[in-house]
């Protein structure tokens, strides 16, 4: 075992343990509260720029295996569990935790008082951290973390993106095997109904499945796509996914966004992409404290009063009061806090929220809202 030291922006240390010799990486540091589905918090784009803490104190009990992966790769800068389980037992399981992490590069760090993070990251606020398994001299990781400029003010969409557009084909995992382990809602639909061109923020797997299983010929673009490309598709709806770090930067998206709303075009926003739909209607964001992360968050849809358990993934929150389009409505808000987890508009066809319906992993709740979506672009195409 190798020692490795965490240093954090208030000069607050922790110690823990690495496996691999030499690593060291530099991010926020968040925690996560969920209990399972570890591997699609590595995977979740979202996650770029972050080191994550793990609340829930034993890691890596069931391994990892392709078919739970959110995008191609591991894209959390770190990774820190207070106990890793190196002999994974599941029939599920491909690879260990471990093997998955070292393959891909990313930093995993046991034996760390994550309870200790938790509770300072929830007084103090996430914060810029060095982790390293190199180095033991504060003053020199004190000097490379104020050399690091954090996510704040920082585009992160350009580092998940996909370069070119493509059609959503299914991601080549699953086997007819293998289907009968899994939902029908993850089973590919062929019979397509309405054509969705899909904004890649940082987009997961799970969102593009559950899109397809309910008729969806989806196409995957570029954030950066100019709003020519996305109308030469002569799209039913516009499907805004999720991505990292800060929405204010992305201005890119907000302007073809707007441009999008203005000619009425069906669209749902999730996370990011209710961030970013809320800037192009005219709303401020701010950064959360220690934001959401987990699949546990109560969310209260307003019109119903209905409460729905929610997985979510986010740093950052819209300022309802700050809309200057006045047919804007709020319809959901966060139980834990009251900020804003939802808006529709009173005249044009477009909502969004900001946790994750499509879940992977968490609670199902939610899903109806997709079906919401195919809804609205099926009365638009009346």
């Amino acid at each position: 075992m190798n020692k490795v030291i965490l240093l954090l922006e208030d000069g607050k240390v922790f110690y823990g343990k690495s496996l691999v010799a030499g690593q060291e990486c530099l991010g926020e540091v968040v925690f996560n509260t969920s209990m399972t589905g570890y591997q699609e918090v590595l995977t979740d784009p979202s996650y770029k720029g972050q080191i994550v803490t793990m609340t829930y104190p034993l890691i890596g009990n069931y391994g990892v295996n392709r078919v739970d992966e959110e995008s191609k790769r591991p894209v959390v800068e770190g990774f820190i569990v207070r106990e890793l389980c190196t002999y994974p037992s599941n029939f599920r399981s491909e690879e260990s935790l471990y093997d998955y992490l070292k393959r891909n590069n990313i930093m995993l760090v046991t034996d760390m008082d994550t309870r200790a993070i938790t509770l300072h990251i929830r007084s103090a606020g996430a914060m810029k951290g060095i982790m390293s398994a190199s180095c033991s001299d504060i003053d020199k990781l004190r000097e490379k973390l104020d050399g690091y400029p954090g996510i704040v003010g920082q585009d992160m969409v350009c580092k998940v993106t996909c370069e070119k557009k493509f059609e959503w084909k299914g991601d080549g995992i699953r086997t007819a095997e293998q289907d009968e382990y899994y939902e029908p809602l993850i089973k590919r639909n062929p019979k397509k109904e309405f054509k969705v061109a899909a904004f890649d923020f940082g987009i997961k797997y799970n969102m593009l499945r559950i899109l397809d299983q309910l008729g969806c010929d989806v196409t995957v673009m570029p954030a950066s796509v100019s709003i020519e490309d996305v109308e030469a598709l002569t799209p039913d709806g516009v499907f805004l996914s999720n991505g990292p770090g800060d929405p204010e930067p992305v201005k890119y998206a907000v302007d073809a966004i707007r441009k999008l709303a203005d000619k009425k075009y069906p669209i749902f926003g999730i996370c990011l992409g209710h961030q970013l739909l809320g800037l192009a209607l005219g709303a401020k964001t701010y950064k959360l404290k220690f934001g959401h992360r987990g699949a546990n968050h109560p969310v209260k849809h307003l019109p119903t009063g209905k409460v729905e358990i929610t997985c979510q993934n986010h740093g950052f929150a819209i300022d309802m009061d700050s809309f200057t389009d006045q047919d804007v409505e709020l319809t959901h808000i966060n139980l834990n806090d009251n900020t804003v987890e939802g808006f529709r508009h009173k005249k044009l066809p477009l909502f969004a929220v900001q946790y994750h319906p499509e879940s992977s992993a968490g609670p199902h709740d939610s899903r109806h809202l997709f079906n919401r979506f195919v809804d609205m672009m099926r009365a638009h195409k009346k």
